[in-house]
C-alpha cells in the first residue's frame, strides 16, 4: 500500500534537534535579526560535519542544553550509510530582542538508494548571547514527521538489493525482511523495468505507534496494513527517496506467502514510482501493484479476491471502478480489501486482453498526463483504443467471469 501524499518524503531528522548554528555577531547590534545567508552558511557547515563524520564540527556552537542529544543522535546516524546532508533557509523571522526563528527544508540521501533527497521543514529558534547566535530549539515543522533514528538505536541489515533499518527489532528478523524483499525486486523486474535503481530502503520500526510516528498519522490508521510505501509523486527518472514503512504487527502474523507479496507489492510501488503522477488514479497504482505481485503465483480470483467474490456472488458488482477515496487508510476492512480487489482485477483484465506490454504502457500514459483530468479516458483511448464507458462494462463482465 503506498501513501500518495508525501508522508515519508517529507520524513524529518531530529539531527537537527542537535543542530547548533551559531552566528558569528561580526559588530551587529544586539536586536539585529540574522541574515538568511549567515544562517544558510552554518547550515552548511553543520551538514559538511555530519557528513564527514566530524563530531566537534557537528556539536559546535551548540546550545549547551541539546548537547546530550546531539552526541546519541550523532551515534544513531552512524549506521545509516548516508550520501548526502543539506539543508536550505526558507524564512528568517526576528521574533523579539537577540530572538529570530529559522524556517528551513532539511533534506538527506541514503547511498546507493535515493535517486534524489528525502525532504521536510525544520523550524529553529535561535537565540543571540554575547554578540554569537545560538540555536536554543529545533523542531519538526508542523505535521512532519520522525525519523527512524529518533526512535532508538539503528540495526542495518544490507542485502543484494535491499536496505533494512530497523529499531527494536532482532537481527534475524531484520534479515528475513531483507531476503524476502530481495526476492520481490527481480520478480518486480520481470513485470516493470527501467526508471528505477532495483533497490529498496525498507524501515521496520519496534511498533504500530512508532509506525504511526515515522508517517505522521494515527496508529490506528495503519492497524492491519503490513507495509506502506512513501515518496512525493512528482514523476520523472530522479523521483526521490521512496521507503517501505513496514508494521511489524501486522507483517509478524502473515505466512510466507502473504510476506513475500506485501514485499513485492510495495516494491513494485518504488519501481514505478517515477511514473506515478497526481495524474495517477490509486485503483491503477494499487492495482499494478497487486497484479505484480501475484503475477506467476498460481493464485486464483477467487483467493486473491475474497470480499469482491462474496458481494459479486451476493448480487453486489460494483457499478464503478473504486474512486480514491475508497483506498483511505482507517476506513472499513472489508471494503478497503474490495477497493484492492477490484483494482487487480481492472489490471488483470488489461494484462489478459490486451497484453502486459499494453499493461504498463497504458500505466505509463496515465502517469505521463499533466493532471488527473482526462487522464485514463487519454490513455484508454490510445493505448487500448477503449472508452472509460466500454472498459467499466467489460470490467464488471469480468468480474462475474472470474469471481461468479
Amino acid at each position: 500500500m503506498a501513501g500518495q501524499g508525501s508522508a515519508a518524503a517529507r520524513g524529518t531528522a531530529a539531527c537537527l534537534l542537535a543542530a547548533a548554528l551559531a552566528l558569528g555577531g561580526c559588530g551587529a547590534p544586539e536586536s539585529a535579526g540574522p541574515a538568511p545567508g549567515e544562517v544558510q552558511a552554518l547550515l552548511d557547515r553543520h551538514a559538511r560535519a555530519l557528513r564527514d563524520r566530524d563530531e566537534a564540527g557537528y556539536l559546535a556552537d551548540l546550545d549547551p542544553a541539546l548537547l546530550p542529544a546531539a552526541r546519541t543522535e550523532f551515534d544513531r546516524l552512524a549506521k545509516v550509510p548516508l550520501s548526502g546532508w543539506s539543508y536550505r533557509v526558507t524564512d528568517v523571522d526576528r521574533t523579539g530582542e537577540g530572538r529570530a526563528t529559522v524556517e528551513a527544508e532539511w533534506g538527506y540521501r541514503i547511498e546507493g538508494y535515493d535517486a534524489g533527497p528525502a525532504t521536510t521543514e525544520r523550524v529553529l529558534d535561535l537565540v543571540r548571547r554575547d554578540g554569537r547566535w545560538y540555536v536554543t530549539g529545533d523542531r519538526a515543522a508542523e505535521g512532519a514527521p520522525q525519523q527512524l533514528w529518533q526512535q532508538g538505536e539503528v540495526t542495518t541489515v544490507t542485502g543484494r538489493h535491499s536496505l533494512v533499518l530497523g529499531v527494536g527489532q532482532s537481527t534475524e528478523r531484520l534479515q528475513e525482511i531483507a531476503a524476502a524483499a530481495d526476492r520481490a525486486v527481480p520478480a518486480v523486474q520481470g513485470a516493470w523495468s527501467g526508471d528505477w535503481a532495483g533497490r529498496i530502503v525498507v524501515v521496520v520500526p519496534e511498533s504500530i505507534e512508532a509506525m504511526g510516528r515515522l508517517l505522521g498519522g494515527p496508529a490506528a490508521s495503519y492497524r492491519g496494513i503490513a507495509a506502506v510505501t512513501t515518496g512525493r509523486l512528482d514523476g520523472g527518472p530522479r523521483a526521490p527517496a521512496d521507503r517501505v514503512t513496514v508494521n511489524p504487527d501486522a507483517y509478524a502474523v502473515l505466512g510466507a506467502f502473504g510476506k513475500q507479496l506485501v514485499l513485492t507489492h510495495e516494491a513494485t510501488h518504488v519501481a514505478t514510482r517515477a511514473r506515478t503522477t497526481k495524474a495517477t488514479p490509486v485503483w491503477l497504482s494499487e492495482g499494478f501493484a497487486d497484479w505484480v505481485a501475484y503475477r506467476g503465483t498460481g493464485r486464483t480470483a477467487a483467493q486473491a479476491a475474497p470480499e469482491l467474490r462474496r458481494a459479486v456472488l451476493a448480487g453486489g458488482v460494483p457499478a464503478e471502478l473504486p474512486d480514491d477515496a475508497a483506498f483511505a487508510f482507517g476506513s472499513d476492512q472489508e471494503a478497503l480489501a474490495r477497493a484492492y480487489e477490484g483494482g487487480w482485477l481492472a489490471c488483470e483484465l488489461i494484462a489478459d486482453r490486451w497484453g502486459e506490454e499494453e499493461l504498463t504502457a497504458f500505466y505509463r500514459a496515465v502517469g505521463e498526463h499533466p493532471g488527473r483530468d482526462g487522464a485514463v479516458e487519454k490513455a484508454l483511448r490510445e493505448v487500448l483504443d477503449t472508452t472509460p464507458e466500454d472498459f467499466t462494462a467489460d470490467w464488471r463482465t469480468y468480474l462475474q467471469q472470474r469471481l461468479g
